[in-house]
């Protein structure tokens, strides 16, 4: 079996690469926090296409618990490993820096830049050890340019950013490739309460785009075909 975990998978973004990567024959294990059902609904639909799903639910954030599901799930399956890993699970706490409270920094860094390390470093051994491994992270726009109101989240994305390049450095020579995929402007729950009409005309493409867009150009660096890319941080912003 071909496994891929798609952290944050049971909505948005992580929800269409969930689809995308079932869809590519992978067995997708769809991790998530709190929300059983929308992951049960995630679920269902990999299943109605023909592909197969497990959840797999437990806190990023945690690195305790993270290490002991992840292994846990290993010794289950001795003779398998987890080959892709989409490091999806972020969450937005907007404020203006000095209005800012130490959770909404806190639980934001907690969440995408601790997030990604427990969980990248619990599964790359086996990925080295079997010398293939796809890891993939979701970063954002905001991580790359900054944003007004978002010094968390943008520090946050900044912060895997430069783990996704140093981490590709170590690990190039046992064929695991490590890339980031930056968003822009997502029609998803997360962007849900932002004023699309005003933010769509600063995007050269004059519209925000699709979750499963974003999970076309994840499939791809998943892929075979994508070997020779590693290190690197693709923007799909509409060319903003």
């Amino acid at each position: 079996m071909k496994y891929a975990l798609v952290t944050g998978g049971s909505r948005g973004i992580g929800r269409a690469i969930c689809i995308k990567l079932a869809e590519m024959g992978f067995s997708v294990l769809v991790n998530y926090q709190s929300n059983k059902a929308a992951a049960e609904e995630t679920k269902l639909l990999i299943e109605e296409c023909g592909g197969t799903a497990e959840l797999l639910p437990f806190d990023v954030a945690n690195g305790a618990e993270t290490e002991k599901v992840l292994s846990d799930w290993q010794a289950a399956h001795a003779d398998d490993y987890i080959s892709v890993l989409v490091n999806n699970a972020g969450i937005r706490k907007d404020n203006l820096m000095f209005w800012m409270q130490d959770d909404e920094w806190n639980n934001v860094l907690n969440t995408s830049l601790n997030g990604t390390f427990y969980t990248t470093r619990a599964l790359v051994k086996y990925m080295m050890n079997k010398k293939f491994g796809r890891i993939i992270n979701i970063v954002s726009i905001s991580g790359v340019n900054g944003m007004a109101g978002q010094t968390n989240y943008s520090a946050a994305k900044a912060g895997v950013i430069g783990l996704t390049k140093s981490l590709a450095l170590e690990t190039a020579k046992k064929r695991v490739t490590v890339n980031a995929v930056a968003p822009g402007f997502i029609e998803t729950d997360m962007t849900k309460d932002l004023p699309q009409d005003e933010l769509k005309k600063i995007v050269p493409a004059n519209r925000f785009g699709k979750a499963e867009e974003v999970a076309d150009l994840v499939g791809f660096l998943a892929s075979e075909k994508a070997g020779y890319i590693t290190g690197q941080v693709i923007n799909i912003s509409g060319g903003l």
